[in-house]
């Protein structure tokens, strides 16, 4: 295992391989403590604001049976860098795993739901990213940054 630079010396902790880059068929670990997560971004524009409401009130009861838990809603404050045109309201969802984000998303038991979200925003952006659970820092190896950084 890599040294952590600038991590903890409790961070060199036995490991198991999780990433293996086609690219280079080099394999990455990440440390025994570590949880991999799958976040989904929503960005968007409130057009509608009585059918957005009626989407995410339902939100607390329909994202959990799928594995879905909110992180973070907010209001756009200031662009500060790039050149993404900014949107009114971020919405971040942590989700078990990309499966269980797929099952929330194409469950035909929730046909109603998702038009709520679509017809109540506009210039709406839905990306989804691996990532790691960061609400413990020191339980974060440079290896689990490296499998996140690299192609």
């Amino acid at each position: 295992m890599r040294e952590p630079i600038g991590f903890p010396a409790a961070l060199t902790k036995c490991i198991v391989p999780i990433v293996q880059f086609p690219e280079t068929g080099e394999v990455l670990a990440m440390s025994a403590n570590s949880k991999k997560k799958f976040y989904a971004l929503n960005m968007f524009d409130v057009v509608d604001l009585e059918k957005y409401l009626a989407y995410f009130s339902r939100l607390p009861e329909e994202a959990p049976k799928y594995g879905g838990r909110m992180v973070a809603f907010g209001r756009f404050r200031d662009n500060i860098a790039g050149d993404l045109a900014p949107r009114q309201v971020l919405f971040l969802v942590e989700w078990e795993s990309e499966e269980a984000f797929n099952s929330f998303r194409d469950d035909p038991d929730l046909a109603d739901l998702h038009p709520l979200r679509e017809s109540g925003t506009a210039s709406y952006t839905w990306q989804t990213f691996d990532g790691l659970d960061m609400s413990d820092p020191a339980e974060v190896s440079l290896d689990d940054v490296l499998a996140v950084l690299k192609p």
